[in-house]
């Protein structure tokens, strides 16, 4: 016997719901001016009779596929997987899906992931990775799509969204010296980071603002092991306070200060950067730190990106706050 069982139609759920072709076609792209009501009853109908749209359909009508590509070279995804976050979240409130690929630092292989990516017919793109740095832009491949920056910095005429390193350098250090702190120092990454540079501006300008002469500054590798080296060299003349350029210098110089017999925050007051989870719960005692708000960021390139999608032609770089957490190291 044949099988006589098909998909649900736009049809189908029209005659269930008790309204017309155009009303279900509203409801599905969240247009019109629909009672709520009607929408509700629309979409409870869709569910129950479990009714996929046609999207090759749609999108020969509205010329969009409904979907965009993220392209980063963030391997671990500990700076990428926040943002897709936040940029998922907005994107699928307007039925936009997202494809991720990572390059991994391999021009030729980004090249290929963008190529596939554009044969899915992708509506606007975004880049990102785990540096803020400038890249070379990837509009010189002459899309035609939008395409906006996270955590990552295009060309000039680029959309480009990035976490406000130097203003969170300055709550950081602003949070020790409201604790009374007067010798800060400051641990940090290679100095060839723009993000190295610009948080080492933010700790700087907190002092001054303060009257507070700096303290020393170290600049190494982005490692515990480099957080405990360089804290060694400071236990001569120790500070009573040290600002970390990450997490994970944080947590090794959390482990030098406790081997040389010195208590964090009685003698020590310690603050690191990134508010990584893995990094903050596990250092001892759980370290304050500087949050990027990732998942703002990648919401706010959403909202951005859906907006281009349309039309909008927004152009520029944008840096948005950070957030101090506040735990036991301070």
């Amino acid at each position: 016997m044949a099988d006589d069982r098909r998909n649900p139609t736009i049809h189908d759920v029209a005659r269930a719901a008790g309204v017309s072709i155009g009303t279900v076609s509203k409801a599905l792209n969240g247009t019109g001016s629909l009672a709520q009501s009607t929408r509700d009853r629309v979409m409870t109908t869709v569910r129950a009779l479990n009714f996929r749209p046609n999207l090759l359909a749609k999108s020969l009508h509205t010329g969009l596929s409904g979907s965009v590509g993220l392209i980063s070279n963030d391997s671990f995804g500990r700076f990428t997987m926040p943002i897709m976050e936040g940029l998922e979240r907005v994107l699928s409130e307007d039925g936009i899906g997202v494809f991720m690929a990572n390059a991994t630092d391999d021009p030729e292989r980004e090249l290929a992931h963008l190529e596939q990516l554009l044969a899915k017919q992708i509506d606007g793109l975004v880049v990102t990775s785990r540096r803020a740095d400038r890249r070379p832009s990837i509009e010189i491949q002459g899309l035609p799509i939008p395409v906006i920056y996270v955590f990552s910095q295009g060309g000039e005429d680029a959309l480009s969204f990035l976490p406000d390193d130097e203003g969170g350098a300055r709550l950081a250090t602003e949070h020790l010296i409201q604790q009374g702190r007067t010798r800060i120092a400051h641990i940090t990454g290679p100095d060839n980071f723009e993000a190295v540079r610009l948080r080492e501006i933010g700790w700087r300008a907190a002092l001054t603002q303060a009257n507070l002469p700096p303290g020393p500054v170290l600049h190494g590798p982005w490692s515990e092991a480099w957080g405990r080296e360089a804290m060694a060299r400071l236990l001569t003349h120790p500070p009573d306070a040290i600002f970390c350029g990450n997490d994970q210098i944080a947590r090794g110089v959390a482990d030098t200060i406790r081997e040389a017999g010195l208590k964090c925050p009685e003698d020590i007051a310690l603050v690191g950067f990134d508010n990584w989870d893995v990094m903050v719960t596990a250092c001892r005692p759980p370290l304050t730190s500087v949050d990027m708000n990732l998942t703002a960021l990648g919401a706010e390139a959403g909202r951005q990106l859906a907006a281009m999608i349309k039309g909008a032609k927004p152009t520029g770089t944008h840096r948005l706050p950070c957030t101090l957490i506040h735990r036991e190291s301070t």
